[in-house]
């Protein structure tokens, strides 16, 4: 299991979040996140988008084993990620359970729990080995019509410590609509040259909470993710990233928000997926 240690101790990102390994193997991975203040949102609470990178670490740690060092590069093609419960102040472990693998794909499930037991978030990942293929150009992204309207609420949601950290910046935020950049560094980086599928979980999550915050603006609310689903089309480049982000559809206290994530020169796709947000008065 050394090429798997390897890639999560070299990975900027897993460092700037903590990630420890406490086991690796092919049929199963556990990972553990002590707790820092660093890593949550106000109010000391693990940020939904270091949930989501939990799922892909330790989801991509089996499908490395699976399918051996030959089999790179890697990239999830599907996750999904369920938010059961909040952890405040505490670590957490991913605990990673193949489900089955074929030839070029590997099915994981990865639940999330504290240190005593409670569930936190359930996922489930779908990675492609892509042994050796050549990169693929994919789609440019819709986007938007490049207005600059940050809200009232960007100043302070960017204060938030992951998302200081990360170092995301709120660019549009009003109507419905969402426009976040993630800066290209060390600190988002995966072992390889590109930038880590958490880091983009992360501003694909943020994206989509920032959309549904664009239609309620501020208030005495309370406010999380239930539920995420994305698609990385191809392992996410090594430089700056945009979010998309629109609100589709409002039930009552729940929004459902279409994001893409892109290239920020070039607007050319690596990841696009849905975040379902609750905003409750």
């Amino acid at each position: 299991m050394e090429h798997v240690a390897r890639w999560i101790e070299k990975s900027g990102y897993a460092r700037a979040l903590g990630v420890e390994i406490e086991a690796l193997g092919a049929e199963a991975a556990r990972l553990r996140l002590p707790f820092r203040e660093s890593n949550t949102n106000p109010g000391s609470v693990l940020h939904g988008g270091v949930a989501a990178s939990l799922v892909a670490m330790a989801g991509q740690a089996v499908t490395r084993a699976t399918l051996g060092p030959e089999a790179a590069p890697f990239h999830a093609i599907g996750v999904e990620v369920t938010y059961l419960a909040a952890a405040k102040e505490e670590a957490v472990v991913a605990s990673a359970r193949r489900l089955r693998a074929g030839k070029e794909l590997c099915f994981v499930e990865v639940a999330i729990a504290t240190g005593v037991g409670k569930p936190i978030a359930q996922g489930l990942l779908a990675a492609r080995g892509r042994f050796g293929a050549a990169p693929v150009e994919t789609p440019c992204v819709a986007g938007d019509d490049g207005s600059a309207e940050r809200g009232p609420l960007a100043h302070h949601i960017e204060k938030a410590p992951f998302m200081a950290g990360l170092g995301l910046r709120i660019e549009h935020m009003a109507g419905g609509r969402s426009r976040i950049l993630l800066p290209w560094g060390d600190a988002r980086a995966d072992a390889g040259a590109g930038t880590h599928e958490g880091a983009v979980l992360a501003l694909l999550d943020t994206t989509g909470a920032m959309a549904a915050w664009a239609v309620t603006g501020p208030g005495p609310f309370k406010a999380s993710t239930p539920a995420l689903q994305a698609q990385i089309l191809a392992p996410p480049p090594g430089e700056e990233l945009v979010g998309f982000g629109r609100c589709v559809h409002r039930d009552g206290e729940s929004f459902f928000c279409d994001v893409e994530v892109a290239a920020a020169a070039t607007h050319r796709a690596c990841a696009r997926g849905t975040v379902l947000y609750r905003i409750v008065q």
